[in-house]
C-alpha cells in the first residue's frame, strides 16, 4: 500500500506528516516555522530537510499557497516578500517564483512522484463528501480558496484578491492582522457577512470552513451561517494530502 508524504505549507509554518493509503498519520505532525526570504531552492531545502525527519514515503504531495497550475507556480503571495506575509514584496523574488516548476523539482528532490497544489485544494481533498459543488475557505494568514464539482478539483482561483469593499480585498478583509484587531466576536461577524455574499455567487451544496483560524469562529455565528457550512479542522491541510491524488481529475498528470 502507497505512503504519502504529506507537507502543508503555509505563510507561517510548514507542516508534514506521512499518511498511509487510508489517510491515517503513521508519523506525528512535524512543523517548522517558514523561512525569510524564500528563493525556491530554500522552499526544496527546507521540504527535504523537513521530509527527512520522517519515515520514507512511495509519493509526496505538497500544498502552498497561491495560483498553482499542473505543479507550476504562477504567482505566490506571502514568498515573494523579504520578512514573511504582508512585508515587502522583492522583484527579484517575484521573478523567481514565477513559472517556476515546483512539481519538477520537489519530484527530483525527493525522488518520488509528486503533487503540487494549492493548499486550499489539499485541504478540501481531506474533508469534500466526493457529491455536488462544494467550496472550501481556509482562514489563516489570509483566505484560501478551492472549488470541488463532484469530487474533482476544478480549475483554481485566487478569491483571496477579489476586492470585498474599496481598495481592501478577502484576503486583508478577513486575514490574521484583521481578527487580531477586530477581536474574535466581530471577526466572527465578519466571516459570516462574507459568507452571506459568497452564497448567491457559488450556489454551493456544501461550505467548508477550515484552516488555523476556523476554530475560533463564535458558534453563534456558525449557527446563523445554515445547515450547509461546516467547520473543519485543520489538519485536513496535512491528510487531503492522499485523497488529493484521486481528486485532481484528467487535467492534471502529477507522474515525473
Amino acid at each position: 500500500m502507497a505512503t504519502t508524504l504529506a507537507i502543508d505549507c503555509g505563510g507561517g509554518g510548514i507542516k508534514a506528516s506521512v499518511l498511509d493509503a487510508a489517510g491515517t498519520m503513521r508519523a506525528r505532525p512535524l512543523r517548522v516555522p517558514t523561512p525569510y526570504p524564500l528563493p525556491p531552492a530554500l522552499f526544496v531545502e527546507t521540504l527535504r530537510d523537513l521530509g527527512a525527519r520522517l519515515p520514507a514515503a512511495d509519493r509526496l504531495t505538497v500544498g502552498m499557497p497561491g495560483m498553482i497550475r499542473h505543479g507550476v507556480v504562477v504567482a505566490t503571495p506571502h514568498y515573494v516578500t523579504r520578512a514573511g506575509p504582508r512585508s515587502r514584496v522583492d522583484p527579484d523574488l517575484v521573478a523567481e517564483w514565477s513559472g517556476y516548476d515546483a512539481r519538477g523539482a520537489l519530484a527530483e528532490a525527493f525522488g518520488v512522484p509528486a503533487l503540487v497544489l494549492n493548499d486550499a485544494e489539499v485541504h478540501g481533498a481531506g474533508v469534500v463528501a466526493g457529491t455536488g459543488c462544494e467550496l472550501v475557505l481556509t482562514l489563516g494568514t489570509g483566505l484560501g480558496s478551492a472549488l470541488f464539482d463532484g469530487g474533482t478539483i476544478a480549475p483554481h482561483l485566487e478569491l483571496s484578491h477579489a476586492p470585498v469593499r474599496w481598495n481592501t480585498t478577502y484576503d486583508t478583509y478577513v486575514g490574521e492582522p484583521e481578527r487580531r484587531r477586530l477581536g474574535d466576536a466581530f471577526w466572527s461577524r465578519r466571516i459570516r457577512q462574507v459568507v452571506d455574499g459568497l452564497r448567491p455567487v457559488f450556489r454551493w451544496d456544501r461550505l467548508y470552513l477550515g484552516g488555523g483560524n476556523s476554530r475560533l469562529i463564535r458558534p453563534e455565528q456558525v449557527a446563523r451561517m445554515g445547515d450547509d457550512v461546516v467547520v473543519v479542522p485543520n489538519t485536513a491541510g496535512i491528510v487531503g494530502g492522499v485523497r488529493a491524488w484521486d481528486l485532481v481529475g484528467e487535467r492534471y498528470d502529477p507522474t515525473p
